[in-house]
């Protein structure tokens, strides 16, 4: 018999359905809006920038806090936006991408049986860093708008707030708050945040705020960082990432802004994960931050994003699958209840085997997946020539259904 030698910490992971899915849209060639990440270039002076870093010769280790000049450019975000003075020195860390600053935030901050409060549907990621860390996550659900649930009458994704205090108990160490959120494309509101805050106060936990779609929210939305909340900087790291803003994921430049204290947690954490993250690549996001603050790129960004989602909800509503509201990220979640299928992951089986279109079922997202509100998720981040290709083969699913 062959020993299983998998620690039990990570025993339960498994393959996802976001690599079956994958895998299957490959076999089938099926247009992809599955996958969480755009299918065009980033922005030509972005990476003219990091070229011309190779060419000057920055190509040995970064210091292990991130470039100064990044961090400079990091703080003068957001301090353009009115957020709060940020000490680049101490209060700045750059990490591998925002996956490795949410895990190493989780490590240093959290012990073994401390409870971590998770919205959910939640990014894939939270739950596998908290068990790791050895904590245990306690679940708030997010309802979908009225028409899908009739927990409770609201038009945008929602949570309970009763639900919300009772998640907190004396073993609470941290709450994992993300917004723009992924999946839902929900932002919170302040309100939200003001209930959220109030509890962490309250019971003394701290805040891990994921926070990467945060130039990406649609009017009449506005994102509010949970750190410029009165009492709540002092207990919330900000996780952030260039590689949602600018196009280009595959540099995973990620960042963490919070208190001095927190920031020293997560880089005793960081020095032993990553160490350092590709010095060309910082400073050329550095280059990228700073010309995006004094020029009108967030705007456009936004601009253009926006087109996306018009496009893309009026396909999946042409096609029978009417959407959800989309406040903020670059993610859909659209109605399938009428499509006949037991649950979601049928559903973009079938989707991407027999249409020829890739999407991503939200129980992925869920713990508990009992009573779920039937519904697929779909990313916009996509040339409009790969959404017109999607169209093309959802219109057939459309007119099948109209005769």
């Amino acid at each position: 018999m062959t020993t299983n030698r998998t620690a039990e910490r990570v025993r339960s992971f498994g393959t996802s359905i976001f690599a079956e899915i994958s895998a299957l849209a490959v076999r089938h060639g099926a247009v992809n809006l599955g996958q969480g990440f755009p299918d065009f270039a980033g922005p030509a002076w972005v990476k003219d920038a990091a070229i011309e870093s190779i060419a000057a010769d920055l190509n040995q280790y970064a210091p292990y806090l991130g470039l100064p000049r990044l961090r400079e450019a990091i703080a003068a975000t957001w301090r353009a936006h009115g957020w709060r003075e940020v000490d680049p020195a101490s209060e700045v860390t750059v990490t591998s991408g925002a996956t490795e600053a949410i895990f190493g935030a989780v490590q240093a901050l959290i012990n073994p049986g401390d409870e971590v409060i998770i919205f959910e549907p939640f990014y894939d990621a939270y739950v596998p860093d908290v068990v790791m860390a050895g904590g245990v996550p306690r679940y708030v659900r997010l309802y979908p708008p009225s028409a899908l649930s009739p927990q409770l009458s609201a038009f945008t994704w929602h949570f309970d707030p009763a639900e919300l205090a009772a998640a907190f108990s004396p073993r609470t160490r941290l709450l994992l708050l993300n917004t723009p959120n992924n999946p839902t494309g929900k932002v919170f509101s302040p309100a939200e945040l003001a209930q959220i805050a109030e509890l962490c106060i309250q019971h003394d936990v701290v805040v891990v705020a994921d926070e990467v779609y945060d130039q990406l929210v649609f009017a009449p939305s506005v994102h509010t960082p949970i750190a410029t909340l009165p009492g709540m900087w002092e207990r919330t790291l900000t996780i952030n990432s260039t590689g949602k803003t600018f196009s280009l994921t595959g540099w995973k430049i990620g960042y963490a802004v919070g208190p001095a204290d927190l920031t020293a947690a997560l880089r005793a954490a960081h020095q032993w994960i990553t160490f350092a993250t590709s010095t060309p690549l910082q400073a050329a996001a550095a280059v990228a931050l700073e010309r995006a603050v004094d020029g009108d790129y967030y705007a456009e960004l936004r601009a253009e994003y926006a087109e996306r989602r018009d496009l893309l909800a009026e396909v999946l509503a042409g096609a029978g699958f009417p959407t959800l509201p989309v406040e903020g990220s670059y993610f859909m979640m659209a109605d399938i209840s009428h499509a006949g299928f037991a649950n979601d992951a049928d559903f973009c089986r079938w989707l991407t085997c027999e249409v020829g279109v890739a999407a991503i079922p939200p129980s992925a997202f869920y713990a508990d997946t009992h009573d779920l509100p039937l519904l697929a998720r779909f990313c916009f981040a996509k040339k409009h020539e790969t959404l017109r290709a999607a169209a093309e083969r959802l219109a057939a699913v459309g007119r099948s259904w109209r005769r």
